[in-house]
């Protein structure tokens, strides 16, 4: 069994041996202008590899040039939305602030004009252009004749008299409200108590009607508590809504009561129906 198997070696190298001869006397047998094609064609495979890693390269360099650009960018963007996140923060605390501000402001502004108007009248039903051209005079003379010298004995001293500010009616239209303006709110207190107390008046066939020369915000809050107050009287309670909106109750045994929104005046009505 050995001497077979070197036997076999030698063979094997043998033919190794006859196949490198066999392929050195191939090459040899090549021509130079074959060699010289192979070189060319593994030179311009090079040159083709190198062209296209260069492309690649160029194309990486570019998508890293844009994705360090965008992380720049997100970063950018993540540190603004931090600051516009506390910018909004600010705002907001501003706005709040300046919608508390306005609102005290045009509750201030309210009470202000509230009682620029206290001594102020309104007077409704009047034709258009019966008080002339001296409105002021024509006023001071037409109260002494609605009410009487016992309640007035001398003509009032009024300040101002014109007509409510908007366009003057057609001719069968409704009249425009006469605002006056006293120089002394106790004769104003006195005309508007005597008025209520009377309640229908007439001047030379014409029914009119004082008011009280509320501003609008005012007059609405005073809307409210219309139905209430109607209510009220039905049970025989004796209401009164004093300046601006302020309900007073006069209970039957004379108590009084103050109530200051018509959700409370509404609690009243029902706890009083219970009873």
């Amino acid at each position: 069994m050995p001497k077979a198997s070197k036997h076999t070696e030698k063979d094997s190298a043998a033919e190794n041996l006859s196949s490198s001869a066999n392929v050195e006397s191939a090459n040899a047998n090549l021509s130079p202008a074959l060699f010289a094609l192979l070189e060319q064609h593994r030179t311009a495979i090079a040159a083709d590899f190198r062209a296209t890693f260069d492309v690649v390269n160029g194309k990486l360099d570019t998508i890293q040039a844009v994705v360090t650009g965008q992380g720049k960018r997100i970063s950018d963007l993540e540190s603004n939305a931090e600051d516009v996140g506390q910018r909004l923060a600010n705002l907001e605390a501003t706005c709040e602030s300046l919608k508390k501000d306005n609102k005290q402001l045009k509750s201030k502004l309210s009470d202000l004009e509230g009682r620029s108007r206290r001594q102020n009248l309104r007077i409704v039903g009047l034709p258009e252009s019966v008080e002339g051209p001296r409105p002021t005079v024509f006023f001071s003379q037409f109260l002494v004749e609605v009410f009487g010298a016992q309640t007035l004995p001398s003509p009032p001293e009024l300040d101002r008299a014109h007509r409510s500010l908007v366009p003057k009616p057609g001719l069968n239209e409704r009249p425009r409200a006469v605002i006056i303006r006293f120089h002394r709110f106790q004769t104003k207190d006195l005309v508007i108590r005597e008025a209520r107390k009377r309640g229908a008046l007439e001047y030379r066939g014409h029914k009119i009607l004082f008011y009280e020369d509320y501003t609008a915000d005012v007059l609405q809050q005073r809307a409210e508590y219309k139905d209430v107050m109607g209510e009220l009287y039905r049970s025989g309670f004796r209401p009164s809504l004093l300046f601006p909106a302020k309900l007073r109750i006069t209970l039957p045994d004379g108590e009084r009561r103050w109530l200051s929104s018509v959700q409370e005046a509404t609690r009243f009505i029902k706890s009083t129906e219970k009873n």
